[in-house]
């Protein structure tokens, strides 16, 4: 059996999703800016797509919501925007994040430092989120922006987005949230949240690859990242990916319609394949099951490195993944892990799970089965287990 438990790195494209971009690459493929019919006839797709793009998160008809790449161009766009006009040609020079954001905000405030921006790095607490307090202690009066997460891409946990928002307006601050891993798991309500900006990306939701989006709020400036057409009303230049635009539109209108699948049904699949780990002696999963998104896992198992852990249940035909896929071919400890205060040791276990819609009750069965296979033999040849004292008592 093969079963793909890596639904935080990417989905499979939702058939229905294929199904609607089809059209566009071989028969509708003009480009939508030229004025003949072949760019025209794109048009009433892009509309629904939009449409279902806006639906889907509840922006105002007055917002923007802007078509990149990939979340990740999105995240670069707001965080050097923002540089650009509230820092080098304002009066701010802070911006605020916590120290478990994706990899594409870490490395850029890490690029804005070399530039002279005062960069915080808000600490999480056992659990993996940030504590209010902390953040309301760290704004000053030279803070342009924070960017908190929605969701964490590695534990799943949620933070609190809508009191984070609040604050935010509260002392004048913009608020960025990188929504990549809340769309299609739980409800994502901008008017609510009361974020200025939202990153996404399509391949997180069952839709292709190689498409995003940035929602910004009415009103708010944010200089372009990329220049050379009118695209987009002229904030963000590059020939339409109509394909990806009509499929990603499809794919949040089916994500948002199956959020109650999500909760209730992939909920009860994770929790099942949860607790069968946790019968497992001396394991750890990073927070409690009602902060976190219905489908992730992130589990530490006591003397196994979690690439050996992965080596057994690829073997075995089962996908998972040790953490960030953007950052997965680095073997150093887990950094979300370190984060929350876990020993280096444990740090090195971390295995992340994720479920999707198409997940099967058959696949977790079988997952748990090879999980606890791969467990026994793999600490019976582990330096750190099967050699410990019989003294030695595990802090797990």
């Amino acid at each position: 059996m093969k079963v793909y438990l890596d639904n935080n790195a990417t989905t499979m494209v939702d058939p229905l999703v294929f199904a609607q971009m089809q059209p566009y690459f071989c028969e509708v493929f003009g480009n939508p800016n030229s004025l003949h019919q072949y760019g025209s006839a794109s048009h009433p797709a892009l509309r629904v797509a939009m449409d279902q793009l806006y639906a889907g998160i509840n922006a105002s008809d007055e917002d923007d919501i802007v078509i990149t790449s990939c979340a990740t161009e999105s995240i670069n766009w707001v965080l050097k925007g923002v540089y650009y006009d509230h820092i080098l040609n304002g009066d701010k020079n802070h911006i605020i994040v916590s120290e478990v954001e994706h990899p594409a905000v870490i490395s850029s405030c890490k690029f804005l430092e070399t530039l002279g921006v005062n960069v915080t790095y808000l600490p999480v607490n056992s659990s993996g989120v940030i504590e209010l307090e902390t953040l309301e202690k760290a704004i000053t009066d030279k803070t342009a922006l924070v960017s908190i997460m929605w969701a964490n891409n590695e534990t799943g946990m949620i933070f609190p987005i809508e009191k984070i928002g609040a604050l935010c307006k509260e002392r004048g601050v913009l608020f960025h949230t990188d929504g990549v891993q809340a769309i299609g798991k739980i409800p994502v309500d901008v008017k609510k949240a009361g974020v200025d900006f939202m990153s996404f990306s399509a391949h997180k939701f069952h839709g292709p690859k190689g498409v995003g989006g940035l929602y910004i709020r009415a009103g708010q400036q944010l200089t372009s990242l990329l220049h050379g057409g009118e695209q987009m009303g002229g904030r963000r230049s590059g020939t339409l990916n109509v394909a990806g635009i009509v499929g990603m539109g499809k794919a949040m209108e089916l994500a948002v319609s199956h959020l109650d699948f999500e909760k209730n049904t992939i909920r009860k699949l994770r929790d099942k394949l949860e607790d069968a780990i946790l019968q497992i002696p001396e394991t750890l999963v990073i927070g409690t099951k009602q902060e976190r998104v219905p489908n992730t896992i992130l589990v530490s198992v006591k003397g196994i490195e979690g690439e050996a852990m992965l080596w057994d249940l690829n073997k075995n035909g089962i996908a998972a993944s040790t953490g960030s896929a953007c950052a997965s071919e680095d073997l150093e400890s887990n950094p979300v892990m370190e984060a929350i205060g876990a020993e280096a040791d444990l740090a090195h276990t971390a295995l992340r799970l994720s479920l999707s819609r198409f997940s099967t009750e058959a696949e977790i069965d079988y997952t748990i089965e090879v999980l606890q296979k791969a467990v026994t033999r793999l600490r019976a040849i582990s330096s750190t287990y099967a050699y410990a004292p019989s003294w030695h008592v595990s802090k797990l």
